[in-house]
């Protein structure tokens, strides 16, 4: 299912990357490096959050809220080894 994932920093700064898989900062080289080539982007708030969008096997809501970059990569590596 196409979900819009809407990823918060954390109180470090950090988001989850779905295009890196893995928690990053939400930086100018983060934006700049990647999210701005991305075809997953949706929007991007520097510091705040930003908004993602694929098909997710997962059973989630859409948009999918995350708020914890560390939970949201880890059950996205469970995903992938279900998936298997």
């Amino acid at each position: 299912m196409y979900a819009n994932h809407v990823n918060y920093v954390n109180k470090e700064g950090k988001v989850y990357c779905c295009l890196r898989n893995k928690v990053v900062p939400l930086d100018e080289a983060q934006v700049l490096g990647y999210c701005a080539g991305c075809p997953m982007n949706r929007g991007v708030e520097l510091g705040k959050r930003v908004q993602c969008g694929w098909n997710d096997l997962r059973n989630i809501k859409n948009p999918h809220i995350v708020r914890d970059p560390y939970v949201e990569y880890t059950r996205m590596q469970t995903r992938k080894n279900d998936a298997v």
